[in-house]
């Protein structure tokens, strides 16, 4: 009988042992910022917002990336409450046809599943094609 009771205390200390979880404790631990949260969420319409953005916490399907620039060389676009945002680098789109389109191409802004690259000439170094004229 008295490693009944030895049990039963035992169970009772360890239950008492554990603290409760209140409800504002599991709040504040939901508006806490993850330690991996990135530095800049592209949204799926495609806006770049890094943490000053006032859009930052609110948007939840994001691509991550490290950097504005690199959102923005990926086809992403500043928030429209930017202010001065820096100018957006130039992208060279290469379609999954494989042809490469600079801004000035009749196609650019039709081409919305690319590959992003710096410049002309890296393009076409992967394999890319200059657009008919």
């Amino acid at each position: 009988m008295s490693v009944m009771k030895s049990l039963a205390f035992a169970v009772l200390v360890i239950g008492i042992g554990a603290a409760p979880v209140r409800a504002a404790d599991k709040k504040e631990a939901a508006k806490a910022p993850a330690a991996d949260a990135p530095a800049v969420k592209k949204s799926d319409s495609g806006i770049c917002h890094d943490k000053s953005s006032p859009s930052y916490e609110r948007t939840k399907n994001f691509t991550p990336f490290k950097t504005m620039d690199e959102c923005m060389k990926s086809g992403g676009t500043a928030p429209k409450n930017a202010g001065a945002a820096p100018a957006p680098a130039v992208v060279i789109k290469k379609s999954d046809n494989g042809i490469c389109h600079d801004p000035s191409s009749p196609s650019y802004e039709k081409t919305t599943k690319f590959t992003s690259f710096a410049s002309m000439d890296e393009c076409v170094k992967s394999g890319g094609k200059t657009p008919k004229k």
